[in-house]
């Protein structure tokens, strides 16, 4: 018995050992290229850490916001940041937890970022601005401008979660999962399994993008790259998003806001058009622009026709 326990433990021990080495591989492989760090570095130091953005341009102020997904960050609008700020003064940020911002070891909630937000437009840029808000952060968008309407302008949001997704509150299933993801160093191993340069080229072949000879190198590696900058840090984002805790009810919020809403929605994603309508179920004054061949990120995709819509819009 006192033999097989020993064999037992060699074998738990050895694998614990392979799987750490694994997730440093991965930490070095993520991190070798540091294209995150090619751009302007601004600091903001906000209670919960220091968060990262790029300042470009003068003129009325636009915040770009990146989605929420693992691997998001300010990087998203790095092909239409030097065309808009030839007119806008340009604000992209890394939302805590992502890209280049602090990622400290705790549970994100979307009422933390609704903060994030009005902390760093009325403390950073110090005025009203024009926000272009992807995916996920549409909602953080929505109830800033419900809670705090002095805050943003004209709002541009670039495929929208759905409504009912938004609705989902965390189960005993994605808390669980979360709590997994956050274990030292058997859920490093399965985020960095999510997070690898392979499941990110499945992630733009299949949800991303329409047509793959678009992305760039660099764009697959940015990803890559921002899902692991600082070690494995970046993994509590994540296990707070799949854990829903980012979601947020925002029917009631949608419906009250009184500010100029534009959708861009990228016509080869699925269910979008449903998506779309079902935001103007609860808000008829919404406008609306389909982009050709696009999915989720038309403005990596196909930046020009995108800054085309947005021209039209602001």
């Amino acid at each position: 018995m006192n033999k097989k326990i020993k064999i037992f433990s060699t074998m738990a021990a050895t694998s614990v050992t392979a799987i750490h080495i694994f997730n440093r591989i991965q930490y070095t492989i993520a991190n070798k290229n540091n294209i995150l760090n090619l751009t302007e570095n601004n600091e903001y130091e906000w209670r919960f850490g220091k968060i990262h953005y790029i300042k470009k341009g003068k003129g009325t102020p636009i915040l770009l916001l990146h989605d929420l997904t693992a691997g998001s960050s300010h990087y998203e609008f790095h092909k239409i940041m030097d065309p808009l700020s030839r007119q806008y003064e340009v604000y992209a940020i890394d939302l805590l937890g992502y890209g280049l911002s602090d990622k400290p070891n705790m549970t994100y909630t979307s009422f933390l970022y609704v903060q994030l937000l009005t902390d760093f437009v009325k403390t950073v840029i110090g005025r009203k601005t024009d926000v272009i808000a992807t995916g996920d952060s549409s909602s953080l968008v929505v109830m800033t401008c419900h809670n705090n309407p002095e805050v943003f302008n004209r709002l541009v949001l670039i495929n929208p979660q759905s409504l009912y997704q938004f609705n989902l509150i965390p189960s005993r299933k994605t808390r669980t999962l979360k709590l997994l993801i956050d274990l030292p160093i058997i859920g490093t191993f399965l985020y960095n399994l999510v997070t690898s340069r392979t499941a990110f080229l499945h992630l733009f072949h299949n949800h991303y993008f329409t047509d793959c000879s678009e992305l760039e190198k660099s764009d697959l590696l940015a990803y890559v790259e921002s899902s692991h900058k600082n070690d494995y840090t970046s993994k509590y984002s994540f296990s707070s998003y799949i854990g829903r805790y980012l979601n947020f009810n925002i029917l009631h919020a949608l419906k009250e806001i009184n500010h100029s809403i534009f959708i861009i929605a990228g016509s080869s994603k699925q269910d979008n058009r449903l998506i779309v309508k079902n935001y103007l179920n609860y808000n008829s004054s919404i406008e609306v622009a389909f982009i050709s061949n696009t999915r989720q990120y038309p403005h990596l995709e196909l930046p020009q026709m995108f800054l085309n819509q947005l021209e039209i819009f602001l």
